[in-house]
């Protein structure tokens, strides 16, 4: 568990970054497999997913404890899982990257909507995919599923430490999803990595600009070059960044 409350500034900074960019400043610390593989946005909306993650995790369903009729129980851990999610909150699923039964379906996500939360994730699959795709809030999978989870898998603990799609997951973790994918930021450098990525994708606008009219990589991108320091610093001045 952690401490750490997402700030309006840094969900802001990073509604404009990319995984690419995270995934880099984190390879920079170290850090090397804190992008969830394997997984898409349902329907890509143009806009970044930022929330901390409030997290499900699934195992191997065992045939005499998931009959259709557990759901309705109301302790059953997925219907409490989309009902305690906080707002502003991304519902993290491990669902043993096993997309062959739904991790949920239309009604629960649409349920996570409306209640605010910030977007969900699974490294399975979801049922209804089409009308999870007409949703605002971002949703991210590895494919549609028509089987209800129950027939593989059984939802037993929330908002504990998870791997999904081979990333690890911690409670208060921040997610970014943006139309590549899913990038896991750990707690305690979420305000250090949106502001690094600020600057980073600030510079690779000014590279790709360059490139556009014809600049060669070398001594460009990284800026080995004295030329390369001081073009860009004539482009920060003429373009106020």
């Amino acid at each position: 568990m952690t401490n750490y409350i997402l700030s309006d500034a840094t969900r802001a900074k990073l509604m404009t970054i990319s995984t690419a960019s995270v995934a880099t400043a984190l390879y920079k610390r170290g850090l090397r497999n804190q992008f969830i593989q394997n997984v898409h946005p349902v329907s890509w909306k143009g806009a970044n997913m930022v929330g901390q993650a409030f997290t499900l995790r699934y195992i191997p369903a065992r045939e005499d404890r998931n009959p259709i009729t557990v759901f309705r129980n109301a302790d059953h851990p997925q219907r409490v899982a989309v009902e305690t999610c906080p707002a502003g909150h991304v519902l993290v699923m491990d669902s043993r990257k096993d997309p062959r039964a739904a991790s949920a379906g239309s009604i629960l996500i649409t349920r996570l909507a409306v209640r605010g939360c910030a977007g969900v994730v699974s490294d399975g699959g979801f049922r209804d995919a089409e009308g999870i795709g007409r949703l605002d809030m971002p949703a991210y999978h590895q494919r549609p599923s028509a089987p209800t989870n129950l027939t593989l898998h059984e939802a037993l603990d929330i908002n504990v430490p998870i791997s999904c799609g081979d990333a690890p997951v911690f409670p208060g973790d921040v997610m970014l999803g943006d139309g590549d994918g899913v990038m896991v930021i750990p707690a305690h450098l979420a305000d250090e990595i949106a502001e690094e990525c600020i600057g980073m994708e600030c510079f690779e606008e000014f590279v790709l600009e360059q490139v556009l009219h014809g600049a060669p990589v070398i001594g460009l991108y990284p800026p080995t070059s004295e030329k390369a320091h001081a073009d860009y610093a004539v482009w920060q001045k003429e373009n106020g960044r």
